[in-house]
């Protein structure tokens, strides 16, 4: 097993090869796992044969792309000799013109993470030492600052790895103990010395998908939340709108078997369990954003695994150029560094995860309209007598909603689909890898800022609801309302409602609730 328990300190996770999961790269992302390098003896030789393989052929003269020849269509200049240890300090120099924001602390760490990941299949003919110093900052929370943009996602992440590269080395700025500072002084202050890169080792870091799989890793956590909390918040929905239980039968559902589909009206079906009755003689059916919650969410629900696989593919990957197989001799140039299968899973991700926003937002929309909320408050404001005339609920809330969920899915155009032909047209086909994590981390953002509505909603309608009729809660609903009346107030006098929100916000991240395990 690759990852451990230590029941004396955090969770330790074990890179020797072996295959991770992205639990464990967000889980040292998040600083709840400690990042080890195994001390094996036969990983460490494993390792160290790769390095030694690369210092054997550079004595017998032998051509390796990017050891012995310049970068990309530079590859049929020959470097002398002498100036081959000096190469790879210039390729993480001229590739220092990174821009935008930088990856904030969590990402960071699963960026360095994830580059030690595939360091350690042994196929990069790295040193042992590299390996080394990546777990040092780690270890110590030195966190190279990357610039966000300016990767095409082929050959890797070029631009953004640079900034690890060059920290390794001492050079460039991180941030460590809450402060901006240069590379070496952090290196200093921790008993570290600045590395100095051997022959393919500089390549090595910076030619793979490092960047866009990290994030993907923290993206998929994520959306996989996301999706189960937005399951019961349709439950708390139907309740709080005089729905219809009978939507979610299991019989119904029996004869369209998509299983993430039919697994959210498992889990809604569970959530209304009471002594109501299964159906609304008032009306047959309710509209779409009710009746069909299951096949909107059940659309990520069932993208999930294959999204997994995917990603969990590629984190255990030699995403490399070129292949240094020491067991058999070979070098063995090709395009590992393609980042193609996370572009198309985070393209995939975002796309499901708006139409989940868009789900809620419908919601919403129906809850504050007296024409579709079957008797609630409008605007699900909870101020009575003579008050009612100047109080308006959630009524902005609701016009936020709507923004958010737009933006959100105006940002769902496939990156992927956008190749440029890059780098005198040796990089003629790039996959946009990187965009696509960070445009699926964007809609997560707001897909989850509609999260935090919706609970603020959930609270108000179920209490208004509650205000009309008796309702019997299922346990998995009534320790929700529960738990939301502890964190929220009812909006009965409007109030600003921007501190609840941050706070939900928080909350969600965090996966305050436990939902569905």
């Amino acid at each position: 097993m690759s990852s451990l328990s230590n029941p004396e300190s955090k969770r330790r996770v074990i890179f020797d090869g072996q295959r991770l999961c992205l639990e464990d790269i967000a889980a040292i992302a998040q600083g709840q796992a400690e990042a080890c390098l195994s001390e094996a003896p036969e990983f460490r030789a494993s390792i160290q044969a790769g390095a030694d393989f690369v210092a054997r052929l550079l004595a017998e003269e032998g051509v390796i792309y990017g050891v012995t020849t310049g970068y990309g269509d530079s590859c049929t200049v020959t470097v002398p000799p002498a100036l081959v240890a000096e190469l790879p300090h210039h390729l993480y120099t001229y590739h220092g013109c990174g821009a935008g924001q930088f990856l904030d602390a969590v990402q960071t760490r699963a960026v360095l993470a994830t580059r030690l990941a595939s360091l350690c299949q042994g196929m990069s003919g790295v040193s042992v030492d590299l390996l080394m110093q990546l777990e040092g900052l780690l270890r110590h929370d030195i966190l190279p600052l990357i610039p966000s943009e300016g990767s095409v996602g082929a050959s890797g992440d070029l631009t953004p790895l640079s900034y690890v590269a060059a920290v390794l080395c001492g050079e460039r700025e991180v941030l460590f103990r809450g402060e901006r500072m240069p590379a070496a002084s952090a290196l200093a202050a921790v008993g570290m010395q600045a590395l100095r890169l051997r022959p393919k080792e500089g390549l090595a870091i910076m030619n793979g998908t490092a960047v866009m799989t990290a994030l993907a890793c923290l993206a998929w956590q994520r959306a996989d939340y996301l999706a189960r909390l937005a399951t019961r918040l349709t439950a708390i929905n139907v309740v709080a709108s005089a729905g219809n239980a009978h939507h979610f039968d299991e019989a119904l559902f029996a004869v369209k078997p998509h299983a993430g589909q039919q697994l959210c009206a498992a889990r809604i079906r569970a959530d209304l369990a009471s002594d109501r009755p299964s159906r609304n003689e008032q009306r047959l059916q309710d509209r779409y954003s009710l009746r069909c919650a299951p096949h909107v969410i059940g659309v990520l629900q069932d993208a999930l695994p294959f999204f997994r696989q995917l990603i969990e593919n590629e984190l255990n990957s030699a995403n490399d150029n070129p292949i240094i197989d020491a067991r058999n001799e070979l070098v063995l140039h090709g395009g590992h560094f393609y980042g193609g299968h996370i572009a198309f899973a985070m393209d995939g991700l975002k796309t499901a995860v708006a139409n989940v926003a868009d789900l809620l937002d419908r919601q919403l929309a129906l809850l504050v309209d007296t024409r579709f909320n079957h008797g609630l408050p409008s605007n699900l404001s909870g101020a009575t007598g003579e008050r009612a005339a100047i109080n308006h609920g959630l009524k902005a809330l609701q016009i936020s909603v709507s923004a958010w969920t737009a933006e959100a899915l105006k940002q769902t155009m496939p990156a992927s689909v956008f190749s440029r032909s890059t780098e005198c047209h040796n990089q003629d086909k790039v996959s946009m890898g990187t965009i696509a994590a960070r445009d699926c981390l964007r809609v997560l953002d707001l897909s989850e800022q509609v999260l935090a509505a919706l609970l603020i909603a959930a609270r108000q309608g179920l209490s208004l609801r509650q205000r009309l009729q008796s309702i019997e809660l299922s346990p998995a609903l009534a320790e929700m309302q529960a738990a939301l009346s502890e964190r929220i107030a009812l909006v009965e006098e409007d109030r600003a409602l921007d501190a609840d929100l941050q706070r939900l916000l928080q909350d969600i991240r965090a996966r305050r609730w436990s939902l569905y395990e």
